[in-house]
Order: structure tokens, then C-alpha cells, then sequence
């Protein structure tokens, strides 16, 4: 097995960033963490950082192991924030069998991480093929063109099977019946904001059914 050298351990170690851009005050955030978050996100975009809608997405199998990807967020609203998969990729197993989820958006260049957590939901048939057909051709024949998270032999079998499902279908591929959206319902929201000295700030939103969010500063 390849380890660091000292030096480089050293170099890890010594690694650091002091965080000055912003503040995140309770009197100056939003009472609503959707809205907090439609801030964050736009501010994210108008600063034209790279993949602001990049975003990690958790889950835990049968066996309690966590796993992590990275996902796109392709819409949201006050019912919860959706993207579009596989169904029977791994992530799509371990939502079937735990349907709890985390999800995480981290800015580096804003100092900012957005956690939010909460049950995760299939969209509607209508949503996925409203959305499947708005892809560009490629990204349509890719999803039939995938078995997602089983092995392979190799990449010839994605051409492969890309160039079949582009001969059966042409210009006009439907949506597999494997693959469509997701919407996770937060019922909790945490808003990162990096400052000086590590004296960070950090909020967090729970949902309470008689109170609607309560919001609470939490030691970094």
C-alpha cells in the first residue's frame, strides 16, 4: 500500500485558510430556510462559480454502510429539492430500503456548506418525463445506455448499448422506466458561513409541526 511521505504529511498538516468574506447573523438570515437558501444558491450562480448546483448526496444501505455521490439539483420549491437518477443504481437500493437522506452543497470559493436532511420521495411519472425530454438526445440514450453501479467490461459496453438505444428509438427515445426524479422533504437545514479564527457560524433549522422552523445557532 503507497503511504504519504513525512514531508507530505507534514505539508497536509500545515494546510490552512482563514475565512473572511462573510458573516451569517441570526438577525440577518431569513426566518424561512428555503428562502436562506435561495440567497445562498443564486449568490452561488451570479458569481458564476464553477457547478454551483453541484451537490453530495448520503444515504445508508441494508448493511449501515453511509455512501456519498455527487448529484445535480434540477428544481426545488417548498416541497423539497429534486434530481434525476437511475432507480436501480446503488443509490437507488439504499433509498428503496432507507428512504432518509442527507444532502450537502459546498461553495469553497463563497466559505459556505449547506446541509439539509429529510425523507426522500419518488417525483411524479409526469415530472421525470417532462424533465427526461427537456435533456439533450445524448443524455437520453446515455440513460438507457447505463446500468448504473453494476460492473461492466469495459467502456465499449456504454457505446455499445448507447448506439442500440439511439438505432431503436432515433430522435424520440422515452424515459427508461428505471430512471426519474427524486425529492427530498428537508425537516432539518444547516447554513455554514466560514469566519476568522475558526469562530465559524452556523445555523440550523428544524421543523417543528406546531412552530414551523426554529432556528438555533450551534457551536462550529
Amino acid at each position: 500500500m503507497t503511504t504519504l511521505s513525512t514531508a507530505s504529511s507534514s505539508a497536509l498538516a500545515d494546510l490552512r485558510k482563514s475565512y473572511e468574506r462573510a458573516e451569517l447573523d441570526e438577525s440577518a438570515s431569513h426566518s424561512n430556510p428555503l428562502t436562506q437558501f435561495t440567497q445562498w444558491l443564486n449568490e452561488a450562480i451570479t458569481g458564476q462559480l464553477p457547478e454551483p448546483n453541484a451537490m453530495t448526496l448520503a444515504t445508508v444501505g441494508s448493511d449501515l454502510r453511509p455512501s456519498t455521490r455527487v448529484v445535480l439539483i434540477k428544481g426545488y420549491d417548498e416541497h423539497g429539492i429534486v434530481w434525476y437518477t437511475n432507480y436501480e443504481s446503488r443509490k437507488g437500493v439504499e433509498l428503496a430500503g432507507n428512504p432518509f437522506a442527507a444532502l450537502q452543497f459546498h461553495w469553497v470559493e463563497l466559505e459556505r456548506t449547506v446541509r439539509i436532511e429529510g425523507r426522500v420521495e419518488k417525483v411524479s411519472a409526469a415530472e421525470s418525463d417532462a424533465y427526461f425530454h427537456s435533456r439533450p438526445l445524448d443524455s437520453r440514450l446515455g440513460a438507457w445506455a447505463s446500468p448504473q453501479s453494476q460492473v461492466i467490461s469495459g467502456r465499449a459496453v456504454l457505446v455499445a448499448n448507447a448506439a442500440k438505444a439511439g438505432a431503436l428509438y432515433l430522435l424520440n427515445p422515452p424515459r427508461p422506466p428505471h430512471w426519474g426524479g427524486y425529492r427530498l422533504v428537508p425537516d432539518s437545514w444547516q447554513f455554514w458561513q466560514g469566519r476568522r479564527s475558526r469562530l465559524h457560524d452556523r445555523l440550523r433549522y428544524t421543523l417543528d409541526s406546531k412552530e414551523g422552523w426554529l432556528r438555533e445557532r450551534l457551536a462550529p
